[in-house]
């Protein structure tokens, strides 16, 4: 069937299943799900990736570390259109957030690792990033003074080692969540917890079709969605490069061309520029686009509005942490 049709029948279904004029508050009967409240992590290695997260070592000049592109002071993310790694080098792609990754069903916008310990390894290697290698890393940090006793007390004989390096890592990044948003408490019964706009806000997400690609606990983050599913994107901005291909990059598939992962809407509001481009500057340039060339519809300012305004409630709980 081709890849045009199933986004629009799935899309459609979406659009009449939750179009009632009653929005249910029960969680069991919305298509998105609220965040746990807790997440069960081997402390120890959180903290351990927290530290590792900030270090700037694990780039080749000492200069990067996975926060400098993350940063979570800016919701996760640099709020660039496109990172500078090493030597001042400039990416070709939007940073996205690492907040709630541990939710997402593929990491990397083409979704080419299936893990996060698979992410966490690709930023080291890649040579505008951070351009380093495990022999590298590891002579670095075995020369500190505290890695390697704590690397041994968590991992044991293994110590040091890229395996221990990306699970600490990668555990850390799980327990960047943002549980109790205002809408996440909406959904567990509080009907005061958001305002009637938001509300409004949130029916209107449903009833025009956002929710077909953004739903679930990360409202996003789980599936693979073509960028221009109702009208050419890129014909209409032009200058098309290999990022642009999305997972045709990781499958070689036609079929897979312009497809991304659907990015998480969770932290939306903090985190400007939009799109695996960066192109749009502002959320509301991102609600522009989506309905222009995702639904194919139009919508007044005011509906826009408030979709927006729900976004803004779907922002939980940011844990505090920090690097060294």
């Amino acid at each position: 069937m081709d890849k045009k049709l199933v986004a629009l029948v799935f899309m459609f279904y979406f659009m009449f299943y939750f179009s009632g004029n009653v929005v249910a508050s029960s969680a069991a009967n919305e298509p998105i799900r609220p965040i746990p409240l807790e997440i069960e992590l081997d402390q120890r290695k959180v903290s351990l990736g927290n530290a590792l997260f900030h270090d700037k070592r694990l780039s080749h000049d000492n200069t990067i570390a996975c926060a400098s592109c993350h940063d979570l002071k800016k919701g996760g993310t640099d709020r660039q259109q496109y990172s500078t790694g090493i030597n001042s080098s400039v990416g070709g792609i939007n940073s996205p957030t690492v907040y709630n990754t541990g939710f997402n069903f593929r990491q990397f916008w083409n979704g080419r690792a299936e893990t996060l310990e698979q992410q966490a390894e690709g930023p080291i290697h890649n040579p505008i990033e951070m351009g380093s290698n495990w022999d590298e890393v590891i002579n670095k940090l075995n020369k500190d003074a505290n890695y390697p006793a704590k690397f041994k007390e968590i991992y044991g004989k293994e110590g040091i080692q890229p395996d221990s390096i990306v699970d600490a890592i990668a555990t850390f990044e799980r327990s960047l969540s943002t549980p109790n948003s205002r809408f996440d408490q909406y959904l567990r019964g509080n009907e005061d917890a958001i305002t009637e706009n938001e509300k409004h806000g949130y029916k209107l997400f449903k009833s025009y079709g956002c929710i077909s690609c953004h739903q679930g606990v990360n409202v996003g983050g789980n599936m693979f969605q073509k960028f221009g599913v109702m009208k050419d994107y890129f014909k209409t901005r032009g200058n098309i490069n290999k990022e642009d291909f999305g997972r045709f990059n990781v499958t070689g598939n036609e079929y897979d061309k312009f497809t991304f992962k659907v990015p998480s809407l969770r932290l939306v509001s903090l985190t400007p520029p939009y799109f695996h481009d960066g192109s749009a500057k502002t959320l509301r340039d991102a609600v522009d686009v989506m309905f222009e060339y995702q639904l194919g519809r139009s919508g007044s300012d005011e509906d826009k509005n408030s979709i927006i305004a729900f976004l803004k409630s779907l922002v939980g709980e940011m844990p505090n942490k920090g690097g060294n």
